[in-house]
């Protein structure tokens, strides 16, 4: 009966609501600034992850200053698996940023204990103000981004004020009795953290209990643990069904938080005289006063030294510690993989169109390189091969209308994203490069290939004189496609104004090869007719071919013209990424 009446005066069910509405909208609000921050810091962030990646050192560096910023390690650990799945980025460079980023989240404990929450009406209407009143694209951006902080003390001050009352509820009071045990502390709060997907609301909701009074140092620390922990489950749980480089670089995550967990265990009575020492302390006060006016900001800087301890300790084993990673995920037997499936692209990358853009353009550069590989291989099936040879060529443009599909359809879900003026413009020209680049592999399938079984059929027999004209025209196609890849891959206007200038060149072929046709054609020999009509055809199809050609170099010439020039990389300043794709088209000529 008295504890029927204790949790009907404490009105439990209000209580609930309130510290899940508060947890709801501490958890919008992060979510709201993340999203913004990844556009507006997101490709300047990408670059200053690509530049200072060299050695381990500017890697914790980086990956701290990028997860501080971004307020995101997820967002850090996708742009991460990206360098990673680029070849840009070792995974034992990745492991420096990954502990970078543990460092850079104790940031937001760090804000929440000091007590601004105070401010929260005042951003929200500011961010409320900038978003709603101004049409320029970037300040609604801030404004989300200073309404989504606002939203971030809004929902610590309704968890606060919700868990006020549990100071007088003896059950909860019990509760935290029974967590006296740091291991069932810790196991708590990483099923928490996993729960809620945030290790920084986690922490937020821990410093919320310690304002109250409700919890010690010890116990704090403990939580703390047990939210690095659980930020971990998070982690795997997003690198499921993902590429390997994606797994490799959650596991290494895994490895280095529950490492530094385990080893920190038996020291959490230390750490704690360690953090009182070195914070405000309030002797004036006495028991549960004292305890929410010192433990707030004890714990975030117990949060911020555990975790920079953990990178000096480990930032000396990153090699071992990548050895270790591949030996708990060895690489699978090496089986045929198909071509025609995205390599780089994935769910994750797709909330990170800044980086998911650079990506977007490598995965088009595997496309185009298909497509060149197919052209170059095709000469001598269609001239003088067989039926087999033929089959085993069309067949090939499977592979990268498969690609082309998936790529489409990447495209699709991208374009739902928050992307720039700027980033779409760059997106509408890889989905035009990409349905070029099948074009040339369909031309290929139904125009070269029909007109090399045509030839069987009719057992048709090309001469020396015409093989070596069509030659000729089949290489400086050939070299004009590559030369479209490489401007795509690239962004490279010279490349692309190289192909345009082949127009006349090619003309200049094709008409001479026609004009040796015609002149062939009063010629007594069997099958004139059905020769003209074969040679023609394929000079027909080249032209097509170095159509498509144009077009694709006439997208990087205008985009190259009416682009803005402020997002352009500045010298010495372009993240390697961009230059990625170059790798397939040497792949090709090779």
């Amino acid at each position: 009966m008295m504890l029927g009446a204790s949790i009907q005066s404490l009105e439990l069910g209000s209580m609930g609501m309130g510290l899940m509405a508060g947890l709801a909208l501490f958890l919008f609000g992060i979510e709201q600034m993340t999203d913004a921050l990844k556009v507006v810091a997101g490709d300047r962030m990408k670059s200053l992850l690509a530049r200072l990646t060299t050695n381990r050192f500017k890697a914790v560096f980086a990956g701290a200053f990028v997860t501080a910023v971004i307020q995101s390690s997820s967002v850090t650990t996708v742009l991460v698996v990206g360098f990673i799945s680029a070849g840009l980025l070792s995974l034992q460079q990745s492991i420096g940023v990954i502990m970078g980023s543990n460092i850079g989240t104790t940031v937001t404990a760090q804000i929440i204990a000091f007590k601004v929450t105070q401010y929260a009406a005042l951003l929200i209407a500011i961010g409320f103000a900038l978003l709603f009143t101004s049409r320029n694209e970037r300040i609604r951006h801030y404004g989300n981004i200073v309404m989504g902080l606002g939203l971030i003390f809004f929902g610590m001050q309704m968890m606060s004020s919700a868990m006020e009352p549990l100071q007088e509820f003896p059950p909860f009071v019990k509760f935290l009795g029974h967590l006296d045990s740091p291991a069932l502390a810790i196991l708590v709060s990483a099923v928490f953290t996993a729960l809620i997907q945030s290790s920084s609301a986690a922490t937020g909701v821990i410093i919320v209990l310690a304002s109250q009074g409700l919890i010690s140092l010890e116990l704090g620390i403990a939580f703390a643990f047990g939210a690095n922990v659980g930020t971990c489950v998070t982690a795997m749980l997003a690198s499921l069904g993902k590429p390997r480089e994606a797994v490799k670089a959650a596991l290494a995550h895994v490895l280095f938080n529950v490492l530094g967990v385990a080893i920190w265990y038996g020291f959490i009575d230390q750490l704690a005289w360690v953090v009182r020492a070195v914070s405000p302390s309030f002797p004036q006060l006495d028991g549960a006063a004292r305890l929410a006016a010192e433990t707030p900001r004890q714990i975030a800087n117990a949060h911020t030294t555990f975790n920079i301890a953990n990178t000096l300790l480990f930032i000396g084993f990153t090699g071992p510690l990548a050895k270790l990673v591949e030996l708990l995920l060895p690489r699978p037997s090496r089986k045929a993989e198909p071509e025609g499936r995205l390599k780089y692209l994935n769910q994750i990358t797709s909330h990170t169109p800044g980086l998911a853009i650079d990506i977007v353009r490598m995965e088009v550069a595997r496309l185009g390189g298909m497509a060149v590989a197919m052209l170059r291989e095709a000469f001598e099936p269609v001239i003088s091969g067989d039926a087999t040879a033929v089959q085993r060529l069309r067949d090939r443009d499977n592979e990268i209308d498969r690609l082309h599909g998936d790529l489409i359809t990447y495209f699709g879900r991208l374009s739902q994203e928050n992307l720039t003026d700027r980033q779409s413009e760059l997106l509408q020209e890889y989905v035009a490069a990409a349905n070029y680049f099948e074009n040339i592999g369909d031309l290929i399938e139904t125009s070269l290939c029909d007109v090399g079984l045509q030839r069987i059929r009719e057992d048709v027999r090309i001469s020396d004189e015409t093989r070596r004209l069509l030659e000729t025209l089949h290489q400086r196609v050939t070299w004009a496609v590559e030369e479209s890849l490489r401007a795509i891959a690239n962004r490279d206007a010279g490349h692309a104004e190289a192909v345009i200038r082949l127009k006349d060149e090619i003309a200049s072929i094709a008409d001479d090869a026609e004009a040796h046709l015609l002149g062939r054609l009063t010629a007594n020999q069997p099958r004139r007719t059905q020769t003209f009509r074969i040679e023609t055809d394929l000079i027909e199809s080249y032209r097509r071919l170095y159509y498509f050609a144009k077009r694709l170099a006439k997208l990087v010439v205008q985009e190259n013209n009416h682009g803005d020039r402020a997002d352009q990389p500045e010298p010495g300043n372009a993240a390697p990424a961009i230059d990625a794709p170059a790798a397939n088209v040497q792949s090709v000529r090779s």
